[in-house]
Protein backbone atom coordinates (compact mmCIF):
# COMPACT_ATOMS: atom_id res chain seq x y z
CA UNK A 1 0.00 0.00 0.00
CA UNK A 2 2.61 2.48 0.78
CA UNK A 3 4.32 1.55 -2.65
CA UNK A 4 0.87 2.92 -4.30
CA UNK A 5 1.28 6.41 -2.59
CA UNK A 6 4.84 7.12 -3.43
CA UNK A 7 4.34 5.94 -7.02
CA UNK A 8 1.28 8.37 -7.32
CA UNK A 9 3.44 11.35 -5.70
CA UNK A 10 6.31 10.76 -8.60
CA UNK A 11 4.19 10.30 -11.57
CA UNK A 12 2.37 14.26 -10.91
CA UNK A 13 3.99 16.81 -12.21
CA UNK A 14 6.09 17.56 -15.42
CA UNK A 15 9.26 15.31 -15.78
CA UNK A 16 12.53 16.95 -17.08
CA UNK A 17 12.07 16.55 -20.65
CA UNK A 18 8.69 17.72 -20.78
CA UNK A 19 9.62 20.62 -19.11
CA UNK A 20 12.49 21.03 -21.11
CA UNK A 21 10.10 20.87 -25.00
CA UNK A 22 7.92 23.52 -23.41
CA UNK A 23 10.95 26.04 -22.77
CA UNK A 24 12.34 25.40 -26.15
CA UNK A 25 8.50 26.03 -27.36
CA UNK A 26 8.49 29.63 -25.94
CA UNK A 27 12.05 30.40 -26.92
CA UNK A 28 11.21 29.77 -30.90
CA UNK A 29 7.89 31.86 -29.98
CA UNK A 30 10.36 34.66 -28.67
CA UNK A 31 12.41 34.74 -31.11
CA UNK A 32 9.86 34.61 -34.48
CA UNK A 33 7.78 37.14 -32.60
CA UNK A 34 10.64 39.59 -32.11
CA UNK A 35 11.65 39.46 -35.60
CA UNK A 36 7.79 40.29 -36.51
CA UNK A 37 7.88 43.58 -33.92
CA UNK A 38 11.40 44.39 -35.23
CA UNK A 39 9.82 44.56 -38.78
CA UNK A 40 6.42 46.48 -37.48
CA UNK A 41 8.47 49.16 -35.53
CA UNK A 42 10.98 49.96 -38.99
CA UNK A 43 7.46 49.91 -40.99
CA UNK A 44 6.07 52.38 -38.78
CA UNK A 45 8.72 54.60 -38.56
CA UNK A 46 8.96 54.72 -42.10
CA UNK A 47 5.49 55.68 -42.67
CA UNK A 48 6.24 57.87 -39.68
CA UNK A 49 8.58 59.99 -41.42
CA UNK A 50 7.37 59.87 -45.17
CA UNK A 51 4.11 62.18 -43.36
CA UNK A 52 6.60 63.92 -41.13
CA UNK A 53 8.37 64.94 -44.34
CA UNK A 54 4.72 65.77 -46.18
CA UNK A 55 4.25 68.20 -43.11
CA UNK A 56 7.17 69.91 -42.92
CA UNK A 57 7.17 70.72 -46.96
CA UNK A 58 3.09 71.66 -46.15
CA UNK A 59 4.63 73.76 -43.26
CA UNK A 60 7.62 75.39 -45.45
CA UNK A 61 4.73 76.51 -48.43
CA UNK A 62 2.96 78.48 -45.05
CA UNK A 63 5.87 80.21 -43.93
CA UNK A 64 7.06 81.54 -47.56
CA UNK A 65 3.72 82.56 -48.00
CA UNK A 66 3.52 84.43 -44.71
CA UNK A 67 7.26 86.10 -44.47
CA UNK A 68 7.83 86.92 -49.05
CA UNK A 69 9.41 83.74 -50.17
CA UNK A 70 11.84 82.94 -47.22
CA UNK A 71 11.98 79.54 -45.84
CA UNK A 72 12.59 78.49 -42.43
CA UNK A 73 14.61 75.91 -40.52
CA UNK A 74 13.06 74.02 -37.84
CA UNK A 75 13.43 76.04 -34.70
CA UNK A 76 11.80 78.69 -37.01
CA UNK A 77 8.94 76.60 -38.02
CA UNK A 78 8.39 75.04 -34.45
CA UNK A 79 7.17 79.39 -33.24
CA UNK A 80 5.83 79.88 -36.70
CA UNK A 81 3.46 77.47 -37.69
CA UNK A 82 3.22 74.76 -34.60
CA UNK A 83 5.71 71.93 -35.86
CA UNK A 84 6.41 69.41 -33.05
CA UNK A 85 8.90 70.94 -30.68
CA UNK A 86 10.57 67.08 -30.41
CA UNK A 87 12.04 68.87 -34.00
CA UNK A 88 13.85 71.62 -32.31
CA UNK A 89 17.68 72.15 -33.30
CA UNK A 90 20.14 71.36 -36.23
CA UNK A 91 19.40 67.62 -36.65
CA UNK A 92 16.69 66.75 -34.64
CA UNK A 93 15.93 62.69 -33.94
CA UNK A 94 12.23 61.82 -34.02
CA UNK A 95 10.82 58.10 -34.62
CA UNK A 96 14.03 56.73 -35.33
CA UNK A 97 14.67 59.16 -38.21
CA UNK A 98 17.74 61.96 -38.07
CA UNK A 99 16.01 65.06 -40.21
CA UNK A 100 18.18 67.57 -41.95
CA UNK A 101 16.96 71.25 -43.50
CA UNK A 102 18.77 72.85 -45.73
CA UNK A 103 17.52 76.78 -46.24
CA UNK A 104 19.03 78.42 -49.03
CA UNK A 105 18.41 82.56 -49.31
CA UNK A 106 17.35 84.22 -52.49
CA UNK A 107 20.15 85.59 -54.62
CA UNK A 108 19.83 87.41 -58.01
CA UNK A 109 17.34 85.62 -60.17
CA UNK A 110 17.74 82.45 -58.21
CA UNK A 111 14.58 82.08 -55.77
CA UNK A 112 14.99 80.75 -51.93
CA UNK A 113 15.01 77.29 -51.76
CA UNK A 114 14.92 74.85 -49.02
CA UNK A 115 15.45 70.38 -49.03
CA UNK A 116 14.30 68.76 -46.32
CA UNK A 117 16.07 64.40 -46.22
CA UNK A 118 14.78 61.96 -42.99
CA UNK A 119 17.64 58.97 -42.81
CA UNK A 120 17.11 56.04 -40.62
CA UNK A 121 19.46 55.63 -37.56
CA UNK A 122 21.58 52.65 -37.03
CA UNK A 123 21.68 50.25 -39.60
CA UNK A 124 21.41 46.44 -40.27
CA UNK A 125 19.31 44.60 -37.34
CA UNK A 126 19.18 47.79 -35.04
CA UNK A 127 17.79 50.01 -38.02
CA UNK A 128 14.63 51.81 -37.02
CA UNK A 129 13.94 52.13 -40.74
CA UNK A 130 15.08 50.67 -44.64
CA UNK A 131 14.35 53.76 -46.78
CA UNK A 132 15.60 57.38 -46.58
CA UNK A 133 13.11 60.26 -47.76
CA UNK A 134 13.51 63.41 -49.12
CA UNK A 135 11.52 66.56 -50.52
CA UNK A 136 12.44 69.98 -51.64
CA UNK A 137 10.35 73.11 -52.52
CA UNK A 138 10.46 72.45 -56.11
CA UNK A 139 8.63 68.97 -55.50
CA UNK A 140 5.03 68.05 -54.65
CA UNK A 141 5.95 64.27 -53.91
CA UNK A 142 8.45 62.51 -51.34
CA UNK A 143 11.56 60.87 -52.67
CA UNK A 144 12.94 58.07 -51.29
CA UNK A 145 15.65 55.42 -51.95
CA UNK A 146 16.66 52.08 -49.70
CA UNK A 147 20.33 52.22 -49.97
CA UNK A 148 21.56 55.97 -49.52
CA UNK A 149 20.60 59.19 -48.43
CA UNK A 150 17.64 60.08 -51.31
CA UNK A 151 17.80 62.99 -53.66
CA UNK A 152 15.74 64.96 -55.94
CA UNK A 153 16.67 62.36 -58.89
CA UNK A 154 15.31 59.57 -56.57
CA UNK A 155 11.86 57.62 -56.97
CA UNK A 156 8.96 58.86 -55.79
CA UNK A 157 6.61 57.07 -53.24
Amino acid sequence: MTNLRYRARDERGFNLIELMIVIAIIGLLIGVGSYAWQSMMRSGNEAAAAQTIDKIRVYQNQYAAKNRGKFANFDELIRSVSLDERFAGERPVVNGYTYSITVTEASGAQPAKFSVNADPQGEGISATGNRHFYTDSTLSTIKFNDTQPASATDPSI
